[in-house]
């Protein structure tokens, strides 16, 4: 079959492959072309070194008890263009041979969903100052040689001194006794894991996906198996693991197109990870709570190996905890309007893969500068997941592109971000002010004060606009007539609480509870549960807190709990159908919803509710449990259980519904009711939550919610959007759940409509 997918079977396919063929009892095989060779399906890493790029043929072959069952599902996986969505396309994915990056589009992961700028994969002319800061008067053409052209990879713009990241070498390990060498290299797999797992647990889904990939490369007993190979003929680890690791390197960095390219930077990573821990060392070393201190400006210590690629392995010095942004989503400002306070203890880079640093810049040791932008020739996603963006005015890199996943984590958080810086890195000194415009695609070195007051002008611009945003942060929200609104929050990762004060919205009005069960070895327990379960309720400070059940499947499957092999499983077994079918692993998230509740303000929502009788045995369950646990002694209470409104025929027949409460996640509903899957790029164009067949629909439940005194919200990304807003009013909803970036521009919005 010919693969469809814009972006081909890369990165995030290739893991969701491999796991889908190792859920059946099969042997099942693939090859790219003709010609090419038949590999193990199971192996993420035999699946990735196809480099099946769009429009790429690929067959496959099956043999055992479920041969065929694994041909259909895989074949309908492909079909299904491997669920990558819409937002799963960035700038320059074309997955054709390419050479320059092109102007091209894409969707920011994080914030309210909305579409990245046109800008995303825009350079300047190599000496087109007059493009990036306008017409040059006769002092601004003096300077236009000192204008570095670089790509877009995330818009906005930001003025600070330049901090060059400097790699640092290290120890070598040279035992070479293969016992005591394997055990390196399994504990250091091991360990590197679950700092992975760390990140995907913390740090929402986006960087569950981008990580997973490295993760999916671990847990390749093929992908390993050249190493160890190296390690039983007297190789030491380190040195076994760098060299596979360089040529993998350059395999990836030779493939035909620019995203299968850019997945060489996921695997210096991974390479720089396991190689320090493989000297016993943590590659994090602090940068997020309980990993150290984000400010003591120190060092970490060099790779324990010699790195065979020349590329050098990287110092782990201390970093500040990633948090996200509490400003409108996409506008390229951070809460300091991206003139940042510093963020000392970020370490030098792990790629700097010049033989010596460029002039000026810093030694291994020293903390960074107030308002620097970061300079490096390359950005790894662990490593911009470290750093502390809330406090940083934003980064270029010589290397990668719009494509890449730090870029796409950059559009996420809102970071302005270049890549594919031109000229000399040696032209970029230590501590020289510069504006980083990610608008245009320019980074101005020294600018003349002309120019920098142009710039100035044009940031206080955006803080302006910013700061009547943020005027209505603190407020309730209202209409522009004086009406009450409510506005509350989505929460999809522990750190999205972080730095968000409680008064500035209504409460929590969807938490998504996927993140605890994914990137972990076992299910959560009951008891990890009641921890972050109480967290949220003590943050809300008596504000209601709903908290919707496990909605797996669709496109968050979850190895081990959701079923293999569905030809549609976005119809398929998933949200409320899943939890009734696996009663053990409701019943513990029952459990512990029933204790934080006892607390009081919790409330329970159940996802892709289709008929009354699945309410019905929820509610019986959930008085189960309670009773269960107030037997035994512990402190329980039976919350408020609401409904999302996901399925059309719920939305037709709400009447029949006894809930507390509604929310209706338009996404789904849009989706279902138009025929048109959110995974399908193909149909992108039919996707209108305005449509009149999906706006009757949210009236019809608000009309019943207002007769019969339930609330009814909505929680889809339609809300934060000023048209969706103003649909959404003339329905007869007042009552939205956003997430936090959107806050304040929600209720601005709504102010004015």
């Amino acid at each position: 079959m010919v693969i469809t997918n814009p972006t081909g079977l890369h990165a995030r396919p290739a893991v969701k492959l491999a796991r889908l063929a190792a859920g059946f009892d099969a042997d099942v095989e693939i090859r790219a072309d003709e010609t090419g060779e038949w590999v193990r399906a199971r192996s993420t890493a035999r699946v990735m070194k196809l480099k099946a790029g769009a429009r790429t043929v690929i067959h496959l072959r099956a043999e055992g008890a479920q041969a065929d069952a694994a041909l259909s599902a895989l074949v309908d996986f492909v079909r299904r263009d491997f669920d990558e969505g819409p937002a799963a396309a960035p700038p320059d994915a074309a997955g054709q041979p390419d050479g320059d990056a092109r102007e091209g589009t894409g969707e920011g992961a994080g914030g309210s969903g909305t579409a990245l700028e046109e800008r995303a994969g825009r350079r300047t002319p190599e000496h087109g100052v007059e493009r990036c800061i306008g017409k040059a008067t006769a002092v601004e053409e003096k300077a236009a040689g000192r204008t570095v052209s670089a790509v877009v990879a995330s818009p906005g713009l930001a003025i600070g001194v330049l901090h060059v990241l400097a790699r640092s070498g290290g120890p070598v390990r040279d035992t070479g006794d293969p016992a005591i060498e394997r055990t390196a290299l399994d504990e250091a797999v091991a360990r590197s894991l679950a700092e992975l797992r760390e990140f995907v647990h913390g740090s929402g889904e986006l960087a569950a996906d981008v990580i997973g990939f490295q993760i999916g490369l671990l847990e390749d007993d093929e992908f390993l198996e050249p190493v160890r190979a190296e390690i039983e003929a007297g190789t030491p680890a380190v040195q076994a693991w760098t060299r596979h690791l360089a040529g993998e390197v350059t395999d990836y960095e030779s493939a035909p197109t620019g995203y299968l390219r850019e997945r060489a930077a996921d695997l210096r990573d991974l390479r720089d990870r396991v190689a320090v821990a493989l000297g016993g060392e943590t590659y994090r070393r602090g940068g997020r709570p309980g990993h150290g201190s984000p400010d003591d400006g120190l060092p970490g210590d060099g790779p324990p190996g010699h790195d065979p690629s020349g590329d050098g392995l990287p110092g782990h010095g201390p970093s500040g905890h990633n948090r996200p942004e509490h400003g409108p989503p996409g506008d390229g400002l951070s809460d300091h309007d991206r003139f940042g306070e510093g963020f000392p203890g970020l370490g030098p880079s792990s790629h700097d893969r010049s033989d010596h640093p460029p002039p000026g810049s810093r030694p291994p040791g020293h903390g960074l500068p107030d308002h620097c932008l970061v300079i490096a020739d390359e950005l790894t996603p662990s490593r911009f997941l470290e750093i502390d963006w809330s406090r940083a005015a934003g980064a270029a890199t010589y290397s990668g592109s719009p494509a890449s996943h730090v870029a796409m984590l950059a559009r996420a958080q809102g970071v302005p971000m270049l890549v594919q810086l031109s000229g000399d890195p040696g032209e970029l000194i230590e501590g020289t002010e510069a504006i980083l415009d990610a608008e245009r695609g320019c980074l101005v070195p020294a600018p003349p004060p002309p120019i920098r007051e142009r710039y100035a002008r044009r940031i206080d611009e955006q803080r302006a606009r910013k700061r009547e945003a943020l005027r209505h942060l603190s407020r309730p929200a209202r209409t522009r007539d004086g009406s009450p609104a409510r506005v509350l929050v989505n929460v999809d990762a522990p750190a999205c609480l972080d730095g968000l004060d409680p008064s500035h919205c209504d409460g929590i009005g969807l938490t998504r509870t996927e993140f605890l069960f994914h990137g972990a070895e076992a299910l959560p327990g009951e008891d990890a549960q009641l921890r972050f379960y109480r967290r949220l309720a003590a943050w809300a400070r008596g504000r209601p807190v709903t908290v919707r059940t496990l909605d797996a499947g669709g496109d968050k499957p979850i190895p081990g709990l959701t079923p293999e092999g569905e030809s549609n499983p976005f119809l398929g077994l998933r949200g409320v159908r899943l939890s009734l079918a696996r009663p053990e692993v409701l019943a513990s998230q029952l459990r512990a919803l029933a204790r934080a509740a006892a607390g009081g303000g919790l409330r329970v929502m159940l996802p892709m509710v289709t008929a009354p009788d699945e309410l019905h045995e929820v509610r019986r369950l959930l008085a189960r449990e309670v009773e269960a646990l107030q037997a035994a002694g512990i402190e329980a209470a039976a919350p408020r259980l609401g409904m999302m409104v996901e399925v059309p025929a719920a939305a037709l027949t709400i009447e029949t519904f006894d809930a507390d409460f509604f929310s209706i996640g338009t996404n789904d509903l849009t989706q279902y009711v138009l025929a048109a899957g959110r995974d399908s790029t193909a149909v992108a164009d039919l996707l209108d939550p305005l449509h009149p067949a999906v706006l009757e629909l949210i009236a019809r439940v608000a009309g019943h919610g207002a007769r019969n005194g339930r609330e009814v919200s909505v929680c889809g990304e339609m809300a934060t959007r000023p048209e969706g807003l103003r649909a959404l009013l003339d329905a007869g909803i007042r009552a939205f759940s956003v997430p936090p970036p959107a806050l304040a521009s929600t209720k601005a919005a709504l102010a004015g409509l």
